[in-house]
C-alpha cells in the first residue's frame, strides 16, 4: 500500500508541475478519421477559486452519433440540432444529432475531474486538421470559456483560453 501511495503522489506532482491542469484539455489529442473517439475533457480547477457548477462541451461538425457518459452526482443534458450536411452512418442518413453536452453539479476548485463522451469521427473529415471541442466551465460568479481557436499558423499555446482539440490522422490499413 505504501508503494502505491508513493507512486500516486509522484504522479500527482508530475501532473501538477506539467501545467496540464491550467486549461480544459482532451486526454487523447490524436485520432484516426473514421474511428470512434472517446473524448475525455479534463477540468483541473474552478474559476478564481470558485467551484465549477457546469461543464458545457460543443460538438464540432463531422462528429456524429455522440453519446455522453453520465457522472454520479451530476445532471446530464444534451442539446441536439441539425448538422450542416448529412452523414451516411451504418446504412442510415444522419441529418441531426447531439451538438452540445452539459453536465451540472459541483466540482470544488481544489479538485480535478474528467467529463467523458464518445462519437464517430466521420470518414468525410479531412486528415491533418484539428477538431476543436469548445468547452465552457460555469461557476457562481463567471466562467472559464475554453473556446479560442488558433488562427492559421498560430499555436494554440499562444492563446489565453484555447479550445481543446484533437488532431485527425489518416485511417490505418486495418480500420474500417
Amino acid at each position: 500500500m505504501k508503494k502505491l501511495s508513493l507512486s500516486l503522489l509522484s504522479l500527482t506532482m508530475i501532473a501538477a508541475s506539467s501545467g496540464a491542469f491550467a486549461h480544459a484539455t482532451l486526454e487523447q489529442k490524436e485520432a484516426e478519421v473514421g474511428s470512434t473517439y472517446k473524448g475525455v475533457i479534463r477540468i483541473g480547477h474552478g474559476c478564481d477559486g470558485q467551484p465549477t457548477l457546469k461543464v458545457r462541451v460543443e460538438i464540432p461538425e463531422g462528429v456524429v452519433s455522440v453519446k455522453p457518459m453520465p457522472k454520479a452526482g451530476w445532471k446530464l443534458e444534451t442539446q441536439t440540432g441539425p448538422y450542416a450536411k448529412s452523414y451516411e452512418y451504418y446504412g442510415r442518413t444522419l441529418k441531426e444529432g447531439v451538438k452540445q453536452i452539459t453536465w451540472s453539479g459541483t466540482l470544488q476548485h481544489e479538485h480535478y475531474d474528467e467529463f467523458v463522451f464518445r462519437g464517430k469521427l466521420h470518414k468525410t473529415l479531412a486528415p491533418g486538421q484539428t477538431l476543436y471541442f469548445k468547452t465552457t466551465q460555469e461557476c457562481a460568479d463567471g466562467e472559464n470559456a475554453w473556446v479560442e481557436l488558433p488562427a492559421e499558423g498560430q499555436n494554440s499555446h499562444d492563446l489565453k483560453r484555447p479550445a481543446p482539440g484533437v488532431h485527425l490522422t489518416k485511417p490505418s490499413e486495418h480500420s474500417h
